[in-house]
């Protein structure tokens, strides 16, 4: 007799779910009235480039906000025989990413951009059947109604837009044998940083507030947030706000700040200015009490007309965080830091190409905008091109733009690209080594004639840009391999610099003062946050696989969940901070070759830690892993590791 514990996650998803899901019953009744039988041959309807084109310059918002968090979710899902995929609201695929050997497979079946997954031409799937039924799907193998998918599990989450309007889907596509039921939950929680993303983005002029019955929920996806105009009249509430209140985003638009909260938008602003706790407490007018904060941003408050007057979020990408202006600030005492400082300044202003190469996270955007901040183009644009975040179809018309007629139902007036966008100033090229190979000649024409070709159009116009380039990537090895060219790469290397990896600098002191520095300084209520010794020692020791960027994420999540004195300790760290030893997975491999703390030096802490806090406990391990902000399986995982040490 089979053991019901150690059954697969697949075979327990056919034995619960099958035909008695009454969703797939309805799907599959649906098929059958579109006229499909399960053996037709799909019809995937693939646009043409062009006609691909325009429909991602329509999503361009869309686009913009999700590609970033599906690459996070692929470094999650990394070697599971899964791709990630990106819909609009009528099922055609925007983008696709995900392990190369099973994108081939799924090519068969045209899960790439262009393709139509709506139910009418596929049948029952998760995109198609998630957006029939706006609800989350999961399409499980034989589930599928046309044969030809039923090698697919697909986990689909529709993504709503600030108005509550469905704008596309994220689905997380693998092998019906491989399925996790986590897979679900990930795609969820992407959807959702999604959503809190475009909706933030949205009403960045607006009032904000952000709340949670609990204030270490506050800065993480499990907050509510609202967004009003300054006289106090509701403009939208993303889905946690709808839940906690237990309304409708309809029936939320009856209320305003005042019937929702109890107080006028001009009390509110008054209670934050005077407060110094880190959150203020509010009462929901349906008797709960939360903690929240106020975002008051530099756009007049009171101007409520220009909040309903977009109906939409705007078609532009979001602006980068601030960063250092100069040189100076990013010189923070590391000798090797400081040499690559030294040997830019000598070139900044002289047209001498900048390519700046390091593992990824070492901060070669920060290097590029400060080298800009101190030429004589810092008055003039800095554009930033993330060459490996674009999709392919996409990145021709984003660096050179478009005429009015390229295509059918191009953007009347067309497009300027990053190019022209830049022309005064500073172009960063990131990830240059995943520019496709076609476009690498028609870059190497403007670097050479300083002149862009907009698509559709046949007259050159000229350009004036500093151009910086940076790669994680070996780009010799790459033109050995073809897949970079070499007259491309001898224009770009005027100076090459190499930005060390953070386990290798001797100023990680001081590089988190600065990052602390400009947490608080984004929440001037707060408190002013600082780092426990033992959590420093812990980070002296760890190897930052991710580098700067790692450094940075963990420290803003640590933030979000610091008491009221600010201080960041053990158990305000992530869980999977103690779970990986080296960091968790790391995206190039020269980030792990050599890792000067072993598994040994954090796994020993990390059970130290836990030992004393299971004996302030007495041995309650819900109580250590509620102290810890653990679940109680690492507790119970490092509990062998806790008794050597005691012995």
């Amino acid at each position: 007799m089979q053991n019901p514990i150690c059954e697969s996650a697949a075979s327990q998803i056919e034995r619960e779910s099958g035909w008695l899901i009454p969703s797939i019953r309805k799907a599959h009744e649906r098929s059958e009235i579109f006229g499909l039988n399960a053996s037709t041959r799909p019809d995937y309807d693939v646009l043409t480039e062009g006609e691909l084109l325009l429909k991602l310059e329509q999503n361009r918002v869309l686009c913009a906000h999700a590609t970033p968090v599906m690459e996070t979710l692929r470094e999650q899902i990394v070697n599971t025989q899964s791709m990630i995929v990106l819909t609009d609201a009528q099922g055609l695929i925007l983008h696709s990413t995900g392990d190369d050997d099973f994108l081939a497979r799924a090519e068969k079946v045209a899960l790439r951009a262009g393709a139509n997954w709506a139910e009418e031409r596929q049948g029952t799937n998760a995109i198609g059947t998630a957006i029939a039924d706006r609800m989350p799907t999961v399409v499980h193998g034989d589930q599928h109604y046309l044969v030809a998918n039923r090698f697919l599990t697909c986990s689909s989450v529709p993504i709503l837009d600030p108005y509550g309007d469905l704008i596309g889907v994220l689905d997380v596509t693998g092998d019906h044998r491989s399925y996790h039921r986590h897979t679900m939950a990930l795609a969820r929680m992407s959807v959702q940083m999604i959503e809190n993303h475009l909706f933030s983005s949205t009403f960045q002029g607006m009032l904000q507030i952000s709340f949670h019955g609990r204030h270490e929920f506050l800065g993480t996806l499990m907050e509510g947030i609202m967004a009003f105009t300054g006289d106090g009249r509701f403009l939208s509430a993303n889905r946690s706000a709808q839940f906690q209140f237990g309304l409708s985003l309809a029936a939320l638009r009856a209320h305003t700040l005042s019937s929702l909260f109890g107080l006028t938008s001009a009390q509110l602003i008054d209670r934050s200015h005077a407060s110094r706790a880190p959150h203020l407490t509010l009462d929901l007018n349906n008797g709960t009490v939360v903690c929240a904060r106020v975002r008051l941003n530099r756009a007049p408050l009171a101007d409520a007309s220009r909040a309903f007057a977009s109906a939409k979020p705007a078609t532009r990408l979001p602006s980068r965080r601030e960063s250092p202006a100069n040189l100076a600030a990013l010189d923070t005492g590391d000798a090797k830091m400081s040499a690559v400082i030294a040997k830019v300044r000598k070139v900044i202003g002289k047209g001498i190409p900048i390519l700046i190469t390091g593992e990824t996270g070492t901060g070669k955007e920060l290097l590029a905008q400060a080298i800009h901040g101190d030429s004589p183009r810092h008055d003039g644009p800095f554009i930033a091109v993330n060459c490996a975040s674009i999709p392919e179809n996409l990145i021709e018309s984003e660096l050179f733009g478009y005429e009015e007629g390229a295509f059918t139902g191009a953007r009347r007036k067309g497009a300027a690209g990053k190019l022209m966008q830049a022309n005064g100033g500073t172009l960063f090229l990131d990830e240059i080594g995943d520019m496709p190979y076609p476009l690498q000649v028609r870059l190497l024409r403007v670097l050479q004639e300083r002149v862009v070709d907009p698509l559709g159009s046949s007259k050159p116009i000229p350009v004036d840009v500093a151009i910086i380039c940076a790669t994680h990537r070996n780009l010799r090895d790459m033109i050995a391999q073809n897949r970079f060219r070499e007259d491309l790469y001898y224009r770009l290397n005027g100076l090459v610099v190499k930005l060390p990896p953070l386990r290798e600098r001797t100023d990680l002191a001081a590089v988190i003062a600065t990052l602390l520095d400009a947490l608080s300084a984004e929440d001037p209520h707060g408190p002013h946050l600082s780092i426990d010794r033992e959590v420093m020692t812990l980070f002296e020791r760890y190897a930052w696989p991710g580098n700067c960027r790692q450094l940075g994420n963990l420290l803003r999540t640590a933030a979000a969940m610091v008491d009221e004195d600010g201080c960041i300790r053990l158990e305000h760290l992530p869980e999977d901070f103690f779970d990986e030893p080296h960091g968790g997975p790391a995206d190039t491999s020269e980030a792990c070759t050599s890792l000067p703390l072993g598994a040994g030096g954090l796994q020993e802490v990390t059970a130290s830690v836990i030992a004393a806090t299971l004996r302030r406990h007495r041995g309650n391990v819900s109580a250590t892993a509620r102290t810890l902000g653990v679940s109680r399986n690492t507790i119970y995982r490092k509990m062998p590791q806790c008794s050597t040490m005691e012995q």
